[in-house]
C-alpha cells in the first residue's frame, strides 16, 4: 500500500486535493484492493478552509504524520509555516526517505522549508516570475509535472490528476490506469515533460496554437522581460519586415507587438507584487523599467490598482489557483 499525505494550508486550491484523491479512490475500487491510502494533514488540528470556502477537517497534525511514503503540500503561494515544528518535520521526513512534493502554489512553502535546493520543480505559469525571484537556486520548469530525485511537483489541478494516473500506472499497470482515466473521462495521460498551456494575452488561444513566427516572437518577448528588445529587432529575428510582423502579430493576437510586450512585462511584475516580498524598485527593474513610478503608472492603467494598493489588498487574503 502506498500512503500519501496531503498537507493543507489556509486558502489551498481545493481542486488539487480532489484531483489527487479521486483517481486513487477509483483505483482502489476498480481493483478491489487498498493499493493507495491517504491522510489529510495540517499544522494544527483546526479545520482548514480552501480557496473556495469549503472547510476540511485534517486527520492529523503534521508533527504526528505517522508513516508516509509521499507528502504533498497544497497551498497558495503566499502560504508560510506558522508552527515551529513544521519545517523540522518536513526535513525529518525527507531524511527518512519520504518523497516530498507540491501542487500548484504549494511549491512555495516546500521551497521555504529548505528542501528544494538544487532540484527542479514544475511551477505554474501564473507564479513563475515570483518563484524565480524568491528561489533562484531551484530550477523552475515549464512542464506540467516534474519528478526529480524524490521531489514530485505538479503545476495545477489537471497536472495533479496526471501525476496520480502515473502513480497508478506504476503500481497497478497501464490497464487499471486507463480505466481510471476513462471513469473520469480524462484526456490521454500527458508525459511528465509536457509543457503547460499558456494563454496569449488578448487572444482566445494558447501560444502553441500560433504560427511559428508568432510563437518565436512570444518566446523572445518572454525571455527578454528585464532587458526589453526593440520590436524591429524581433521582426528581424523571425525573418519578417517590421510592417508585415506588425500586421501578422495583430491579426493573431488582436493587439500590436508593443502593446502585447508591455502587458507581458506588467503581468510578470504583477506576479511579483502579489506573490513575493520584493520591493517595488526591484520589481520595476526586473521587468525593464528604470523607475518604480513609471511602472506604477502603467500598472494602474493596466490593472486598475497601483502595485501598493494591490499588494495591500492581497495581504488581506491568500490567493492561488
Amino acid at each position: 500500500m502506498l500512503t500519501l499525505g496531503f498537507l493543507l494550508f489556509p486558502g489551498f486550491p481545493m481542486a488539487c486535493l480532489t484531483q489527487a484523491i479521486e483517481p486513487l479512490r477509483a483505483a482502489n475500487e476498480i481493483t478491489g484492493t487498498r493499493a493507495f491510502a491517504w491522510v489529510l494533514l495540517a499544522e494544527t488540528s483546526d479545520p482548514v478552509a480552501s480557496s473556495a470556502g469549503v472547510v476540511f477537517m485534517p486527520d492529523r497534525r503534521l508533527d504526528r504524520a505517522g508513516d508516509l511514503d509521499q507528502l504533498y503540500l497544497i497551498a497558495p503561494p503566499l502560504a508560510r509555516f506558522t508552527g515551529r515544528r513544521s519545517t523540522p518535520t518536513i526535513r525529518r521526513l525527507d531524511r527518512e526517505g519520504v518523497t516530498l512534493g507540491a501542487f500548484s502554489g504549494g511549491v512555495f512553502p516546500l521551497a521555504r522549508a529548505g528542501v528544494m535546493g538544487g532540484h527542479r520543480a514544475s511551477v505554474h505559469w501564473c507564479y513563475d516570475s515570483a518563484f524565480k525571484a524568491e528561489f533562484p537556486g531551484v530550477t523552475a520548469e515549464p512542464a506540467v509535472i516534474t519528478r526529480d530525485r524524490r521531489r514530485f511537483t505538479a503545476a495545477g489541478a489537471g497536472a495533479v490528476f496526471d501525476l496520480m494516473l502515473r502513480l497508478i500506472e506504476e503500481r497497478l499497470g497501464a490497464q487499471v490506469m486507463t480505466e481510471v482515466a476513462c471513469w473520469f473521462q480524462h484526456p490521454v495521460l500527458r508525459a511528465d515533460h509536457a509543457a503547460q498551456k499558456v494563454p496569449v494575452q488578448g487572444a482566445p488561444a494558447t501560444s502553441d496554437a500560433m504560427p511559428r513566427a508568432i510563437r518565436e516572437a512570444i518566446r523572445l518577448f518572454d525571455a527578454h522581460v528585464e532587458d526589453p528588445l526593440r520590436i524591429p529587432d524581433v521582426a528581424q529575428a523571425v525573418e519578417m519586415s517590421p510592417r508585415h510582423f506588425e500586421r501578422l502579430f495583430k491579426r493573431e493576437t488582436g493587439q500590436s507587438p508593443l502593446r502585447y510586450y508591455r502587458h507581458l512585462r506588467l503581468s510578470k511584475a504583477r506576479q511579483r507584487v502579489l506573490y513575493s516580498d520584493q520591493g517595488l524598485e526591484d520589481i520595476a527593474a526586473s521587468v525593464g523599467y528604470l523607475r518604480a513610478g513609471l511602472m506604477a503608472r502603467d500598472y494602474a492603467a493596466a490593472f486598475g490598482l497601483s502595485p501598493r494598493d494591490e499588494r495591500r489588498r492581497a495581504s488581506r487574503g491568500l490567493t492561488g489557483v
